[in-house]
């Protein structure tokens, strides 16, 4: 059986497992609720000193339903590789310091079919986007099966195609990996990255790489909001220069939820 080993544990996140479970319980300690289950979630994906805390804002929504969560469908941008299209793993299992996570055959099977889904592991080898995550959705969810897919160049279209295939079920969580403006000053990096927040959450695409990596997938999700009624709300943002006190060239950070 093929398993997609970590590959920035130690790097992104505390590779010892005991280390990293206290760290991840410690950000989740909080009681955000909001009354209601989100559908899915959108959270960035850098090291957790810069930006885990922010996620965290999100992830703390689903402690109510988490035991309902089956199926998590997780989308982030291609860093490591040039790609068209969307790329599923060849791998059937991805491996965190706190164990296994199962591919969802089933979800695969669906999405494959489209034309604009192909399968890499080169593409999932080194890319860190989806990997964060993982840590949090297993010390919050008992048990899920994962469908990770890595965002290259696409259309809204193209990704909406996808959605539609796998988001139909209660059980089903979608988790939208992405950071907003990379490497502006603090003042400017505040000033892009609420317009940005204001454009997602009014449902008014195209976003664009300079206002968020996952650009490609977040215009998936405007589109497929704007046709299904969904809304998206703002839950936290700020920058590195907020977590890790380097105000010169900082990346900002978005949490949001769709209910």
């Amino acid at each position: 059986m093929a398993i997609r080993s970590a590959a920035v544990a130690g790097i992104f996140y505390p590779e010892i497992g005991q280390e990293l479970q206290q760290q991840v319980d410690n950000y989740l300690a909080g009681n955000t609720t909001r009354g209601y289950t989100p559908q899915a979630l959108v959270v960035p994906h850098a090291g957790y000193k810069y930006s885990a805390a922010i996620a965290a804002n999100a992830y703390q929504l689903l402690k109510p339903y988490a035991q309902r969560i089956k199926r998590v469908v997780l989308l982030g941008p291609a860093h490591r590789v040039v790609l068209d299209g969307l790329a599923l793993p060849e791998s059937e299992r991805f491996a965190t310091p706190l164990g296994e996570i199962s591919i969802d055959a089933e979800l695969a099977l669906r999405v494959s079919a489209l034309p604009q889904v192909q399968y890499s592991e080169q593409a999932h080898a080194q890319e860190h986007c989806l990997e964060v995550q993982l840590p949090f959705l297993q010390r919050l969810i008992p048990q899920f099966t994962l469908l990770p897919l890595v965002v290259g160049r696409c259309s809204a279209q193209e990704v909406v195609e996808v959605l539609e295939r796998v988001w139909e079920e209660d059980d089903t969580l979608v988790v939208f990996s992405s950071d907003l403006s990379h490497y502006l000053s603090y003042a400017q990096a505040r000033q892009t990255d609420n317009q940005t927040c204001e454009q997602l959450c009014a449902l008014q695409g195209p976003l664009h790489g300079e206002q968020a990596c996952g650009s490609y997938a977040l215009n998936g999700l405007i589109a497929l909001a704007r046709k299904r009624g969904l809304h998206i709300e703002l839950l936290d943002l700020r920058s590195s220069g907020d977590t890790a006190g380097d105000k010169h060239r900082v990346v900002g950070y978005g949490a949001f939820a769709v209910y």
